[in-house]
């Protein structure tokens, strides 16, 4: 009997319609074209409204005259200077406390967050009623302890407070040396980046060698020392000087020096105090998340318990700490704007609120405002995302 081999059928097609690709790209379309009829409705509204109040539109203001000044700036500012430099003293501002309290609160939590799980008993407990009570008190709370109970409780001036290293403080702010530079230093600045450059790829190649021998290089004293030499001959060579120019009390005033508002050293403080604690607290979770098997494996090998954690815990730990470190980050540079609070000359206070007070422009003030913000947001994000790739486990 012979047996016929029957030819396999084509599944059924599907109609148009319920094909989950085609519904896919439909929706999205239909979703984006809502979107953008909105915004749509939301320009022809504002446009109405602004018609009838008759009022303008337009960036055309930022070239105008200011005509109120700042108390805080990183370049000269008058009455004189145009909008969109009230725009740049700012977001100068806003870049300055951030950019301090990223760095000074990194430190500081990661050095709490490791204090907490320490085996002593009173470090351990200190830091938890650090981070318990600053995480449970509003920032803006802080912010006016640290200004109005602390900073403006100082003495008057001619009764400074002198701190090591010519250092003064008072009810009108905290005076520091202020460095003095030469036109060439510029050369021990590019001897520096020439020394990070150089030690960024000896650690590069260290990493390349220890994956194919198994062998450590001492890779952080060797590119310190080539950082230092290199800039010692980029110093000598050039003949470059720096100075410092030390604050004088005179009679009524401090002279030479650098000045730090109050309104500053209280953002800065505060910012820098309340996220170091949700910092730790991130710091102790990526810890605790690391097995207790990598800890015993390290103690078997002979590494004491600084090495143990700084070569073992922490590289692993990272790998859960950097994504909501990330958003501390965030948080950090959009709580800035409470220092408008306080009548520091950040972004908020300048630009979105004494520029549009005066011109009236909210719609363009208010969105370079929000785009200032995002941009930050971004950068900070891809900056980390980078970094996050760069730690995380890759599966071979």
């Amino acid at each position: 009997m012979a047996v016929t081999e029957s030819t396999p059928q084509a599944p059924p097609r599907t109609s148009f319609l319920n094909d989950p690709v085609v519904r896919g790209i439909i929706y999205q379309f239909v979703v984006g074209l809502l979107v953008i009829l909105f915004f749509l409705w939301i320009a022809q509204n504002a446009a109405i409204n602004l018609a009838a109040q008759n009022k303008t539109t337009g960036f055309d203001f930022l070239w105008k005259t200011s005509g109120f000044a700042i108390s805080f700036s990183l370049f000269p500012f008058d009455r004189n200077s145009f909008y969109w430099e009230a725009f740049l003293v700012g977001l100068t501002n806003t870049v300055l406390v951030a950019a301090i309290g990223i760095v000074f609160a990194t430190l500081l939590g990661f050095t709490i967050g490791v204090a907490r799980l320490s085996s002593n008993w009173i470090i351990a407990r200190l830091a938890t009623v650090y981070i318990e009570t600053i995480r449970n008190i509003p920032l803006l709370l802080q912010l006016f302890f640290w200004y109005f109970a602390v900073l403006k409780a100082m003495p008057a001036v001619r009764q400074s407070l002198a701190l090591p290293f010519d250092i003064f403080i008072n009810q009108r702010g905290l005076y520091v040396p202020k460095p003095l530079l030469d036109e060439r230093f510029y050369l021990v600045v590019i001897g520096l980046a020439l020394g990070l450059g150089l030690a960024l790829l000896l650690g590069r190649w260290a990493r390349r060698r220890q994956e194919a021998t198994g062998q450590r290089f001492p890779v952080l004293p060797i590119a310190l020392a080539l950082i230092v030499v290199i800039v010692a001959l980029a110093w000598v060579g050039s003949g470059a000087g720096i100075a410092f120019d030390p604050p004088v009390l005179n009679r009524f005033n401090f002279s030479g020096g650098l000045e730090l508002p109050p309104e500053f050293v209280a953002l800065a403080f505060g910012l820098i105090i309340y996220t170091a604690a949700f910092i730790a607290e991130t710091v102790r979770a990526g810890i605790l998340a690391v097995s207790h098997g990598q800890t015993e494996a390290a103690q078997s090998l002979g590494l004491r318990d600084g090495d143990r954690l700084r070569l073992v815990v922490i590289p692993q730990a990272m790998r859960v700490i950097v994504p909501p470190l990330t958003s501390q980050y965030l948080n950090l540079t959009k709580n800035s704007s409470l220092g408008a609070a306080i009548g520091y000359p950040e972004l908020v206070n300048v630009f979105a609120g004494t520029t549009l007070n005066q011109t009236g422009r909210a719609i363009e003030v208010i969105a370079m405002t929000m785009a200032v913000y995002g941009i930050f947001s971004l950068l900070t994000s891809a900056i980390m995302n980078w970094y996050n790739a760069r730690v995380a486990l890759v599966e071979r």
